[in-house]
Order: C-alpha cells, then structure tokens, then sequence
C-alpha cells in the first residue's frame, strides 16, 4: 500500500488587484513538504473580513492541517522547524553580497580590458565601484540614511549638512577613482570623508562602545556599526594613498 498524501488547507487572498504574496509563499512550502493543498481563494474584501472574524484572525493567509488551524506563513515554517527571520536582527548579508558582486564585477571589467581578472586594475575597481554602489544605497533616501549618519558622524554632529552631502561626496570620488579622473578632486575628497569616518565609527564603537546600526549601505540598514562601517573608511583610504602614491 502507498503513502497516504497528507492534507492541508490553504486560505489566502486571490483578488484582481492583489494576490497576497505570503500566500504564494505557504502553498509552495506545503507543496514541497509534500501536502496536498486545498486552496481555497479569499476573492473580496468582505469575504477575507468575514473570514478573519469567523476565525478570530488578523491576516491571511491561513494553513489548517488535519483540521487544526496552523497560522500564517512565518506560522507554518515554524510548524516545520524552519527558521523565521527577525525584521529587528543584525545582519552582514547585505554588505556581504554588495563586496562579492562589486569583486566580480571588478574582476569582470579587467576581464574585458586586459583580458586576465587578475590585475591591479582590477583591485582598484574594486574599490571603487564599492564605494559607487555604497553611494548609491545611501542616495536611495538621503533623509533616512542622514538621520543614522548622525548617529555618530563626529562632523555631522557639529555640522548637520554634512550628512547629506556625504553619499553625494563619496559617490563622485568613485566615480571619478574609477576612470582615473580629476585626482586633484576624488583623492582630497576620499581622504577627508573617510577619515572622518574611521574616526567616527573607532570612537563610537571601540571607546564609547555604543551598540548602533551602520548608516554604511543606506539608512534602513539593520548591519552593526563596526568592523565593515571602518573597512569602508579604510579601503576608501588606502584607495586615495595609492592613487597620490602613483601620481608621485
């Protein structure tokens, strides 16, 4: 005799405006642990109203398996011993995949030009395009990124436009670093951004020890001040001397 498939029932909405993501997200995970799902479409407003008051729920969708009522998505990942992420925990992944992706495109462009992925060049776009798309996530919401800047930016503090010109700052000596460009202009730049910076985040974190979020990749950023925040700075640096040291 074969397995019996397990059952499972699915309540989530389905509307011509909207179809709720989460409920997508729940009938592949059910599927995938192998259940049968009774999808049942919530396809009004009314109808999703009545269905929460009948249930005494505050969202869709909604799993019941063997009959007993299971909860929303994060609900049935639990329900499978997988793990929930938490909106408000600190995490490196973003600046993790921002220095991998900026790597291999870096490596991809010298690549292009000289047709080995290894080459100085290559260390130096690097760099650079780092610092572009870093100034780029901070330009998303220059408002949002300002209020954390401010935070522990030493000059900020004393100066509040300078959080906002700071993306602006930091995005133009990439640019320019990157196709080798006014170094009268992005190596002056690079050096009294970033050192301000490393001075800033050592302070904040390594003398004051204040547990704060980076404003590093953008103002919603949940990475912790620290050791990424002063790589940044540093790279930014170590770019700027190596540029003086070439033009000497």
């Amino acid at each position: 005799m074969g397995c019996m498939v397990q059952q499972a029932t699915l309540y989530r909405m389905v509307m011509p405006g909207h179809t709720c993501p989460y409920g997508l997200q729940a009938k592949h995970l059910l599927e995938r642990r192998g259940f049968a799902v009774d999808d049942r479409w919530l396809t009004t407003r009314e109808e999703t109203d009545a269905f929460k008051a009948e249930h005494g729920v505050k969202t869709t969708p909604q799993t019941f398996i063997d009959g007993v009522r299971v909860g929303g998505y994060d609900d049935l990942r639990r329900h499978f011993g997988l793990k929930v992420a938490d909106p408000d925990a600190t995490s490196y992944k973003p600046v993790i995949a921002l220095f991998a992706m900026t790597a291999l495109t870096a490596m991809a462009a010298s690549h292009a030009v000289s047709g080995s992925p290894f080459t100085i060049r290559a260390a130096e776009w690097f760099i650079s395009f780092s610092m572009v798309v870093l100034a780029l996530l901070k330009l998303q919401d220059v408002g949002k990124f300002a209020t954390m800047f401010l935070n522990y930016d030493l000059l900020a503090r004393r100066w509040v436009p300078y959080a906002s010109i700071y993306p602006f700052a930091e995005g133009l000596a990439g640019v320019l670093m990157t196709a080798h460009a006014l170094p009268w202009l992005s190596i002056p730049v690079a050096l009294f951004i970033a050192s301000i910076g490393a001075v800033s985040v050592f302070k904040a974190v390594y003398i004051d020890k204040r547990d704060i979020k980076c404003a590093c990749v953008g103002g919603s950023s949940k990475v912790p001040l620290g050791f990424v925040s002063l790589t940044e700075n540093l790279m930014m640096i170590g770019m700027a001397l190596w540029m003086l040291w070439g033009m000497a």
